[in-house]
């Protein structure tokens, strides 16, 4: 097997493991980063949420659609700039927050389940490199 295989299987079995215990909250894996980013009662475009998140407009548009839906966002006019919109989340979105940091937690603990701590701090430590030298080259093109 190949490191990129095991790195690609490894996040497939992680997401597909968030995915479930996130469902009942009525949340999804992609929608996480727009969670993270207004978590702290913060208000983004769709622009700034989308490079925070490092996918393409059309993608966040969608994803935003679903999530206002679904009613875990708000879009109010941005005064800055009357074509744009700022995103929050709403009352029942935050309140979904802390159980679902438990659910990302409870995944990662089962993922690392068996390995020691100096085990992990290792791991982690390559995967920032690992990530560091992908991020060099990207950015050097």
């Amino acid at each position: 097997m190949t490191f990129g295989y095991l790195l690609s299987r490894t996040n497939r079995l992680l997401s597909r493991r968030a995915e479930k215990s996130l469902a009942p909250l009525g949340l999804a894996v992609a929608q996480v980063p727009v969670l993270g980013a207004l978590r702290e009662g913060a208000s983004l475009t769709q622009k700034e949420l989308a490079a925070m998140a490092q996918i393409e407009q059309p993608a966040m548009a969608e994803l935003l659609g679903r999530m206002e839906r679904d009613g875990h966002i708000r879009r109010t006019p941005d005064p800055r700039d009357r074509r744009s919109s700022l995103i929050s989340l709403t009352a029942s979105a935050k309140k979904k927050l802390a159980p679902a940091r438990e659910a990302f937690i409870a995944a990662h603990q089962e993922a690392l389940s068996g390995f020691s701590e100096t085990e992990i701090v290792q791991f982690m430590a390559f995967l920032e490199r690992t990530v560091s030298n992908l991020e060099g080259l990207h950015d050097s093109r």
